[in-house]
């Protein structure tokens, strides 16, 4: 009897810091670049997206600021694949919102993961997990002057 309860609580034990090493959660500041680069954004991006503090063409007209929240599948991927992979989802999130709002960009994006923000013209944040990886963005609509 007493060996089956000294097994069952190496069991549960062992269990518990399998459990705690899944649940690993790293913020990743990455480079926007990377994920415009990246295999996954060559027939994705239809209209022009500028980060906060990037220069862009004078606004005609303000549809206001969206959020997006997005998370994909981090299982067998790098950290830095799986991040620029969501960030990327998160930007298509925002182009189909301003395509909707009558806009033809979206600018002053910035990074609202998990209440711990980042304005940035060349970086955005990603929190990457054993399994999954999380980009929050919130961006403004625009209809920007392209003479």
């Amino acid at each position: 009897m007493k060996k089956r309860s000294t097994l069952a609580l190496a069991i549960g034990a062992s269990l518990l810091v399998a459990d705690a090493a899944w649940a690993r959660t790293t913020f990743h500041d990455l480079p926007v670049q990377g994920a415009k680069d990246s295999r996954h954004a060559k027939t994705l991006l239809d209209v022009p997206f500028y980060m906060a503090g990037q220069k862009h063409p004078k606004v005609l007209k303000t549809f206001g600021t969206w959020p997006t929240n997005l998370r994909t599948n981090a299982f067998n991927k790098t950290d830095e694949d799986a991040c620029n992979l969501v960030f990327l989802s998160a930007i298509i999130s925002l182009q189909k919102r301003a395509q909707a709002e009558g806009g033809n960009a979206v600018i002053d994006i910035k990074s609202t993961t998990k209440n711990n923000d980042l304005s940035s013209p060349t970086q955005f944040r990603c929190v990457a997990g054993a399994m999954v990886a999380n980009v929050a963005l919130t961006g403004t609509v625009v209809k920007l002057d392209r003479k």
